[in-house]
């Protein structure tokens, strides 16, 4: 187990998938939270099952799969159907992923969440790491990445919270505006100070 822990989020287009890569190259391992709450709705788990209960059967893909668009649709504009999914989910979430960092065994663990700090997931960390960008280069990257409207990702980031909230709350800041190998440059004295932390918890902890 990795005993220390790092969490690692920014709002959405920041980047985080291209510096989490930039540590796992490093030997860093992870645990995403968005793979987790995919995991935790896959067919054949109760919580898919629960879902189809209250929203019934339309909200499943031919495959059996859960059809997220569909679910989203449903729960964006009916805050009490997003707050009885968040009920269900988050706990099963929060469970299974702190079963996969406490099977980590590299120098340290990332959690990767893009709300960590929007659902209080900093709790689990050590320390918080944001990946910074302005918001109109979010806008911008996310509409050419996912093909979306400017209207949608305007929507998505407005549920997140504020860029200076979310740099207030933070004890690293990534400014992710520069190509990957100045990227790189940056988050190798992040590596060697978090193997530090790491170990001084550890001695701590033995002592």
């Amino acid at each position: 187990m990795s005993g220390y822990v790092v969490g690692l989020t920014g709002g959405i287009g920041s980047g985080k998938t291209t510096v989490a890569n930039l540590f796992h190259e490093l030997g860093i391992q992870s645990v995403d939270a968005d793979l987790v709450a995919r995991e935790v709705v896959m067919p054949g788990e109760p919580a898919l099952e629960t879902i189809v209960q209250h929203f019934g059967s339309s909200i499943l893909q031919p495959d059996g799969q859960l059809d997220r668009a569909a679910l989203r649709s449903r729960i964006f504009t009916h805050d009490a159907e997003k707050l009885w999914l968040n009920q269900l989910l988050h706990p099963l979430i929060r469970q299974r992923m702190l079963q996969q960092l406490a099977a980590c065994t590299s120098d340290y663990a990332l959690l990767i969440a893009p709300l960590l700090l929007e659902n209080k997931l900093q709790i689990f960390t050590d320390r918080v790491l944001v990946i910074d960008v302005p918001e109109e280069l979010q806008l911008s990257r996310t509409m050419q990445r996912d093909q979306v409207p400017v209207e949608q990702v305007q929507n998505i980031l407005n549920s997140q919270i504020s860029r200076s909230e979310r740099l207030r709350l933070a004890d690293d800041v990534l400014l992710n505006t520069v190509p990957v190998v100045e990227l790189q440059a940056q988050i190798q004295p992040l590596h060697r100070r978090y193997q530090q932390f790491a170990k001084e918890k550890l001695a701590k902890s033995s002592a």
